[in-house]
């Protein structure tokens, strides 16, 4: 009776026939794409999960963020105009002292890894009584959106946190937030990042992380088969006799603590062993291959992460002058002259913040090179060789200091 009132299709007392039973059915139903079994899966392209997967997941995205990270963050910086080099200066005070919770180094370091991580970081100012910033701060470039105006440039960012959004207006005035991004060819408002570039080798690295994880808690080796062979050729265990053979197999020889244990067969029960096949042997290439790659879109050589089978340069001193030069120095140069001319624009000064090649181990045989061919040109004059070494010109004769 109970049964009747559930069984579909069934008449309930007192109700109307209305013909055949409703035949329930999503209205998507027909557009509904199923995956097929053997595609391949990536990882999630989003912000979030590229950090999680290539930087928190990930050694070698690790290591060439933090390499990249803190060798520019530690790069000597300069301020200058036309006339002077600066020892002392606001700028310079505010970028060596720039919050109280953060130092010069925490802060340019955040702010680089942002950038490698995510293609934009966003520096914001705290303006004092007078108006000019007393403190910044590396925003987090996954909670900063871009408010564009009806001719496409930005009007505001908007800055989300739990739920709540704080609105930075920078339609009038100088703006108090900066905005440094890479090079996107498709995207207006937002840079592209290294780590989008090299998203398919972290995936497949990872991959290879698991399936070496996997193997190691077999033993380290692929195990074997268990052959049974019954009497009169009968080759079937019964339901009860597989699942005992198979919870002894879990319980006595697998994992680390059972490595080497002894096994004990009974009758009808064979042990086969299986070696290593051709294409295990090339998955640690396949990884050491991923490892390159994401090594190639971050710019690090793959000799200073120690992957193997790298040999684009003689020596360990040659891959890292090549390092500085191709990757630090272009990424801290861009940073810090996007931050000089935001900073300047506070008070109206015509300011440069550069690297001080010259203090920058890595590229002491360049620079040497470099001042002993400069200073050996006697075709040219004192000022135009220190304009070739980027050292602003000499007071004229007879002009005294202000």
């Amino acid at each position: 009776m109970i049964m009747d009132f559930f069984r579909q299709g069934a008449a309930q007392p007192g109700a109307v026939e209305t013909g055949a039973p409703e035949a329930k059915a999503s209205a998507a139903g027909r557009v509904m794409a199923w995956h097929g079994a053997n595609r391949v899966a990536w990882s999630a392209r989003d912000t979030g999960s590229l950090t999680r997967q290539g930087f928190a997941a990930n050694p070698v995205g690790f290591r060439c963020v933090k390499m990249i990270a803190e060798a520019a963050a530690a790069l000597p910086l300069v301020l200058q105009d036309s006339e002077q080099r600066f020892a002392e200066h606001p700028m310079l005070s505010l970028i060596r002292s720039p919050n109280p919770a953060q130092g010069r180094a925490e802060l340019l370091e955040a702010l680089f890894g942002q950038l490698l991580l995510t293609g934009n970081a966003y520096v914001e100012a705290v303006g004092g009584p007078d108006g000019a910033p007393v403190e910044l701060h590396v925003l987090r470039s996954d909670r900063m959106s871009v408010v564009p105006g009806a001719d496409g440039w930005p009007v505001a960012y908007e800055y989300a946190v739990s739920g709540r959004k704080h609105r930075f207006d920078v339609s009038g005035g100088h703006p108090a937030v900066c905005q440094i991004k890479s090079f996107h060819p498709q995207d207006d408002h937002y840079g592209l990042s290294p780590m989008q570039a090299a998203a398919q080798a972290v995936d497949v690295h990872n991959s290879a992380s698991r399936w070496s994880k996997a193997l190691l808690d077999n033993a380290a080796r692929p195990s074997g088969a268990i052959i049974y062979r019954g009497a009169e050729g009968q080759g079937a265990l019964s339901t009860d006799q597989y699942q005992r053979l198979v919870d002894e197999m879990e319980s006595h020889h697998q994992g680390a603590r059972n490595a080497g244990r002894p096994m004990l067969l009974e009758g009808g029960l064979d042990w086969k062993p299986m070696g290593f096949s051709p294409s295990d042997m090339e998955f640690q290439k396949t990884k050491e291959s991923a490892a390159r790659e994401i090594a190639l879109a971050f710019g690090v050589p793959p000799m200073l992460l120690g992957v193997p089978g790298d040999a684009a340069y003689a020596n360990y001193q040659e891959a890292n002058r090549a390092f500085f030069r191709l990757t630090v120095l272009p990424l801290a140069s861009r940073v810090a002259a996007s931050l000089s001319d935001w900073l300047s624009g506070f008070d109206g000064a015509d300011l440069e913040l550069k690297p001080d090649l010259d203090q920058v181990p890595a590229l002491a045989a360049e620079r040497d090179a470099q001042w002993a061919r400069v200073a050996g040109a006697d075709f040219l004059t004192t000022g135009e060789k220190r304009s070739l070494l980027g050292l602003p010109a000499l007071p004229e004769p007879g002009v005294a200091d202000e």
